[in-house]
């Protein structure tokens, strides 16, 4: 589990962000759930692709590159549509409202805090 910070910006994003390292994690991901908390984010190592099939409500999602800097941000991707950033390292998935209320923006640089 980690905490998100954005460095540029020096402003906490989200308390607990969860890594999909299984493939099952991956495969499902926030599917056939009924909400995501505020303060959780889930994270995708080599995602260049997500879906929100099977998703009940609408997320953020934060394409980031090998250095840890935003590259691409859509906000409130609604369900049964895709997403992709081919240069992407890592994807974040947020809940609704996150991005604005971090403002976080394309260019800003995210650390990972590891936590217990």
């Amino acid at each position: 589990m980690y905490q998100i910070i954005n460095k540029t910006k020096e402003r906490g994003i989200v308390l607990r962000a969860y890594a999909a390292e299984s493939f099952l994690k991956r495969l499902f991901g926030l599917m056939f759930k009924k909400s995501m908390d505020p303060q959780e984010a889930l994270i995708f190592g080599y995602a260049i692709l997500i879906h929100t099939c099977f998703m009940r409500f609408p997320i953020d999602v934060v394409f980031i590159d090998k250095n840890k800097r935003i590259l691409k941000v859509y906000e409130g991707l609604k369900p049964w549509r895709v997403a992709a950033c081919i240069r992407s390292c890592l994807t974040l998935e947020l809940a609704p409202g996150t991005v604005s209320r971090a403002s976080i923006q394309v260019g800003d640089t995210l650390e990972f805090i590891p936590t217990s």
